[in-house]
């Protein structure tokens, strides 16, 4: 294990725990492989990738690797923040690593955090250092680079989409910063409840985990517990795991709040779940099939609503999420429900893997195809042919749609609730005039 410097003795636990090489990253296997562009740049190799873009949740290592990349082959490391820098700081970085270049021949790496931020006189000042290869742009972002990053400078850039660190791995980096000289030394052990629950408050970030780990450390005397771990982050652990029965009771219990119309209820499962990491897209999935299944065409904006919901999400992210989770499940709880279109292709089904499933009527079939194609013209003149609908005032014609032998059969069955009772009145009417009634 490589020695705490004096610098770093002071430093956040995730600071002095960073990965100095590749063997010690945890995560992001899918961006180590030998070959790979990251790979490249960080032995050294890729000399004609100018820029990168590490797309990715916080605590997924793209300071880590910034870092990794500019240490590699003696290049200087130089760091602006989006937040606080301004294009004549941007200009004067770019101007120096053009001297530096000129004079000692050494590389730099302008790692840029939370690019995303930068405005695009900003990001159009970094186009001569890029272009002229003076720098090797490495930005990191949490937002979707297609929208964040200006046309120019996405061009000439790879973009490296990190994922959230795997509980297993999170897991790991706890269990080595428990040991670690860097870290805590065995100087305290963890409760395997403390440490399950920690994984899950982590939710994927690494830095989040250390983070609450240190802040446990300073409340314990030797063993970090449940406990300790409540105090230090200030909110109660919740019995979860994202993989047993509680998981899936919560969410079960969730969605059936929805189902139920009772809000209250869904709000407090929702709450639940986001208070012990439950990954915001899996209740955005599950909202998406409950508007689906439970609310149906009672109320057809449903469905758009939890999707858009759910696409939200996954561009933002937590804590910001919860607030669009919260809308969309008010919605839905509160939606008419009706399970009609569930039902109906539960039963169509039921009828075709049962074998109920005749010829197509000779009139729907594609004229261009088998013997069809002899008979088109003739077929046109036959008094069974296929009548267009739109030719006729109602836009319904009476007319065989299904085999013969499901002839009559009603799959769908609306409910009187919200929009679907207007269905349902419609639909009696077409059904009758499609059976010449």
């Amino acid at each position: 294990m490589s020695e705490i410097t004096a610098a770093e003795s002071g430093a956040p636990l995730a600071v002095r725990l960073r990965p100095s090489s590749v063997h010690q990253l945890l995560g992001q296997q899918h961006l180590l492989q030998p070959g790979s562009p990251l790979v490249r740049l960080i032995d050294g190799e890729a000399k004609h990738i100018t820029s990168v873009l590490l797309y990715g949740p916080p605590g997924s290592g793209k300071t880590t690797l910034a870092k990794m990349i500019a240490h590699s082959d003696s290049r200087e490391f130089v760091e602006l923040s989006a937040v606080s820098s301004g294009v004549a700081q941007v200009r004067e970085v770019l101007n120096e690593a053009q001297e530096r270049l000129n004079v000692e021949g050494r590389e730099t790496v302008l790692f840029i955090d939370e690019v995303h931020r930068f405005s695009k006189a900003q990001q159009d000042a970094l186009l001569p250092g890029v272009e002229n290869r003076w720098v090797t742009l490495v930005a990191a972002t949490t937002e979707n680079p297609s929208f964040s990053i200006n046309s120019p400078l996405l061009s000439r850039s790879i973009v490296l989409t990190l994922r959230s660190i795997p509980d297993a791995d999170i897991a790991t980096l706890i269990d080595r910063a428990l040991t670690d000289p860097r870290g805590l030394s065995g100087e305290l052990t963890i409760e395997r409840e403390a440490r399950d629950a920690l994984v899950r408050l982590a939710a994927g970030d690494a830095r989040r985990a250390l983070t609450y780990l240190e802040a446990a450390a300073g409340a314990s005397e030797s063993e970090i517990t449940t406990a300790t771990l409540n105090k230090a982050v200030d909110r109660v652990i919740q019995n979860y795991d994202r993989g047993g029965d509680n998981h899936y009771d919560v969410a079960s219990a969730f969605i059936k709040s929805i189902r139920g119309s009772d809000v209250d209820a869904a709000m407090h499962y929702l709450a639940r779940a986001l208070e012990s990491g439950e990954d915001p897209r899996f209740i955005a999935r599950r909202m998406m099939i409950s508007a689906s299944e439970d609310i149906g065409l009672a109320d057809p904006q449903a469905l758009g609503i939890a999707v858009a919901a759910a696409q939200a999400v996954a561009m933002i992210g937590m804590p910001e999420a919860r607030i669009i989770l919260a809308e969309a499940v008010a919605y839905l709880a509160t939606a008419p429900k009706s399970n009609a279109a569930y039902l109906a292709i539960d039963a169509a089904i039921a009828d075709v893997r049962a074998g109920n499933a005749g010829p197509v009527p000779a009139h729907l079939r594609d004229p261009n195809s088998g013997a069809l194609r002899d008979r088109a013209e003739s077929s046109k003149r036959d008094s069974n042919s296929y009548i267009y609908p739109h030719d006729l005032e109602t836009a319904v014609a009476k007319q065989q749609y299904l085999p013969d032998n499901l002839v009559g059969k009603e799959y769908y069955q609306p409910s009187t609730h919200g929009y679907e009772s207007r269905i349902k009145t419609a639909l009696e009417q077409i059904r009758n005039l499609l059976r010449g009634k």
